[in-house]
């Protein structure tokens, strides 16, 4: 069927297969919204055996209900996992992950699977750095009344923010994945400037 961007595992011993044995691959795969863990548990145990790390990513959120605040999660990348594996895809691998229930398709699409490049790959190894939750940024804000983020998940997106509310403590940031644009809300906390700059030292 022609299938690019798969290549089966070469053969044990030969040296190209030395080569690339430390080298990560990372590709996106589309499941249904909402059942991402699901997914991800059904894989596991249909596959006990699988050499590859699922990831999916949430960000944690303190959420108002009823005159008191909740810690929830929810995901940065709804409907999406991000597969980490040493190689190109193997093949039997390939099939593993598209005979699992809720799935979708791969990037850029189940007859082009490609690993991830370029900006796709630069925002999630953005989020592989945060760990698997993206929990409160620490910022403060600048005599301009700009946000400056400390550490944390905002720090090196500030571009890519668009909406500050200070009152709940979240920013709204503008992401793509595919060449398909969304917003998200991350949170954070303030922090004085004096405590930033300390920690900068």
């Amino acid at each position: 069927m022609g299938l690019k961007g798969i290549i089966i595992p070469l053969s044990k011993g030969s040296n190209c297969d030395m080569v690339y044995k430390e080298h990560m691959e990372y590709y996106a795969i589309q499941v249904k919204t909402g059942s991402e863990e699901k997914y991800i548990n059904i894989f596991k145990i249909k596959n006990p055996e699988a050499d590859v790390k699922l990831h999916f990513f949430q960000r944690r959120m303190s959420i108002r209900r009823g005159g008191k605040i909740y810690q929830e999660l929810a995901p940065i990348f709804p409907g999406y996992l991000f597969i980490e594996t040493t190689n190109q895809l193997p093949l039997p691998l390939y099939w593993a992950l598209r005979k699992t229930d809720g799935f979708f398709r791969f990037l850029k699409s189940n007859q082009d699977v490609q690993p991830l490049s370029g900006h796709d790959l630069e925002i999630v190894s953005h989020f592989l750095k945060a760990g698997s939750i993206a929990e409160k940024s620490k910022i403060y804000f600048d005599e301009h009344d700009r946000i400056v983020v400390q550490e944390g998940p905002l720090k090196g997106l500030e571009g890519n923010i668009i909406k500050v509310d200070k009152r709940k403590g979240r920013a709204k940031i503008r992401l793509d994945l595919d060449n398909a644009p969304f917003t998200i809300d991350l949170a954070f906390e303030v922090i004085t400037k004096a405590e930033g700059n300390g920690s900068a030292r």
